[in-house]
């Protein structure tokens, strides 16, 4: 993202708008600091920044096919990655599991939103996670674009031209036994120690036959709350995983 000096007159109504505060203005003119920009396209939204004289500008072509053009991809919602067709930092939401029976019973899902709510982060600082998670043989959603930027899925690094690249949030997601749920979660707490931004942890389990809800228990023993919000979807589809194995 770039601003046109010419045309900027300094009025700093961008500035507010951007979520990496990568936008300051001095001396009436606008900039855009390159290292923190993410990308994220926010800035030239016109039904969100309404810049008077249109001085923000993507030269997209300058970074495309280059390790920066991922900053777009895990920033900017509106984009579809080429390689997974998928839109969006991460796979499609759990709600399509009715259908898609990504996660059955006696199965968990895993996605951990590094640098989210609007703090951004780092592939080094994914790479942190990963690599933690490498001793539970954790085998990562290969619709999910994060996959496709690792070296070594089994060790869990990335490649080294992308591990400075900054991005808006980036989604570590797996599936897991709902034996292993404890010993994950307990290294996700230990990793997270260890890391310069935040993270949402997200948990996706089946209701029972019974209706009950099979993490709460083992939840409540290691200490981990959920939130009263939790998303719960209704099942209206027919899981075609468990159909499959049935």
């Amino acid at each position: 993202m770039l601003i046109d000096q010419e045309k900027c007159i300094g009025c700093g109504i961008c500035v507010p708008y951007c979520p990496m505060e990568a936008i300051s203005v001095a001396d009436k003119k606008a900039s855009i600091n390159q290292e923190m920009c993410v990308e994220c396209g926010t800035c030239i939204r016109p039904r969100v920044v309404r810049c008077p004289t249109k001085a923000i500008y993507e030269p997209y072509e300058q970074i495309k096919g280059t390790p920066r053009e991922v900053r777009r991809f895990f920033s900017d919602p509106a984009t579809t990655h080429g390689v997974t067709g998928v839109p969006g930092r991460g796979t499609e939401e759990v709600k399509t599991n009715d259908v898609t029976g990504r996660v059955c019973r006696g199965e968990i899902g895993i996605a951990i939103e590094l640098g989210r709510p609007c703090v951004g982060t780092t592939f080094a600082e994914v790479e942190k996670v990963t690599m933690a998670l490498a001793k539970h043989h954790v085998d990562y959603e290969e619709c999910n674009p994060l996959t496709h930027l690792m070296a070594d899925r089994i060790k869990g690094t990335f490649k080294e031209e992308y591990k400075q690249e900054n991005v808006l949030s980036a989604i570590v997601e797996f599936n897991g036994k709902l034996e292993q749920m404890a010993e994950l979660l307990e290294t996700i707490k230990e990793t997270a120690k260890e890391l310069d931004t935040v993270f949402s942890l997200d948990l996706i389990c089946c209701f029972e036959e019974d209706g009950s809800i099979p993490v709460l228990t083992e939840l409540e023993r290691i200490g981990m709350k959920p939130r009263a919000n939790a998303k719960v979807n209704l099942g209206m589809g027919r899981p075609y995983k468990i159909i499959r194995e049935a």
